[in-house]
């Protein structure tokens, strides 16, 4: 069984007993959380779409709090001597899916 869950903004696949990165959630590690608005559920071939969201409880542990790969931004402006270099990480939480429905 898998479900489509709408997590700040994005539509995430989540399944029972999986874990899923999303963008940073409030709370500690070892938190439970309720993920909201499941949109489709499937059940060995069983499908439900929502209109536009179902009753569905997701819930999950929250695992860890961690960052992604740094991602450089380079801007240069040709002929100018303009040259700046940034770099990003991105935070996430790993949430582990303990059940759906």
């Amino acid at each position: 069984m898998y479900a489509i869950v709408n997590i700040a903004g994005k539509q995430t696949k989540v399944e029972a007993d999986k874990f899923v990165y999303t963008h940073k959630l409030a709370g500690n590690v070892g938190d439970s959380v309720e993920l909201g608005n499941a949109l489709l559920t499937d059940d060995n071939g069983t499908v439900n779409i929502g209109a536009p969201a179902l009753d569905v409880k997701v819930t999950g542990t929250i695992l860890a709090h961690v960052k992604s790969d740094k991602v450089l931004v380079f801007k240069k402006k040709r002929r100018k001597g303009h040259r700046k270099l940034n770099g990003h990480r991105q935070d996430y939480t790993k949430v582990m899916i303990n059940s759906i429905g």
